[in-house]
């Protein structure tokens, strides 16, 4: 079963590489794509559970990331494989959101997002789409494609929590 990298592995420091036609059509893909679902499904720290993952985070310095909410509300994000991706559009409005990452489970932070991305991306069978997202499909968008590129929530932080810091202040403010 795939595994979370540790925070300071290399391969979430690097540009991720393009996922070649041959590794489409050899089951390479197919093999990855199982391999994420397992690890995203696997995961649950401080009863969270995981809604994104890209292949950085199991090791595997390919240019893939999948999006699957697994909360039961009627509101769930849409879930799909993105391979390849681009964003091709970003919106001039920006917010600034809190964000937490499975690579870093301890930590929380600030992080200016756009509020819209259009992403261009190739699926699993290797076809290409486009779609508009915004504000939290939109913000994950943005993280996982940040991991494609070597990028940790934490560069783009401007501020940072540890969860432990986050719990006392709660404590205060009930």
């Amino acid at each position: 079963m795939a595994k979370l990298v540790p925070q300071n592995h290399p391969v979430l420091h690097t540009t991720a590489v393009e996922v070649t036609p041959e590794e489409f059509s050899n089951g390479t893909v197919t093999k990855l794509i199982k391999d994420m679902r397992q690890a995203l499904h696997g995961y649950s720290v401080d009863g969270f559970t995981a809604v994104a993952i890209a292949a950085p985070q199991i090791g595997v310095g390919k240019r893939v990331f999948i999006i699957e909410d697994q909360s039961k509300d009627r509101d769930a994000l849409p879930s799909f494989v993105a391979i390849n991706p681009q964003i091709v559009k970003f919106s001039k409005k920006t917010h600034e959101v809190g964000e937490g990452c499975l690579s870093i489970p301890e930590y929380y932070g600030l992080v200016k997002r756009s509020t819209n991305v259009t992403l261009k991306a190739q699926d699993e069978q290797g076809n290409w789409f486009e779609r508009g997202a915004g504000n939290l499909l939109a913000q994950i968008i943005q993280h996982e494609y940040d991991h494609l590129d070597g990028i940790l929530f934490t560069d783009r932080a401007t501020k940072v929590w540890h969860k432990d810091e986050l719990k006392k202040e709660k404590k205060t403010m009930t």
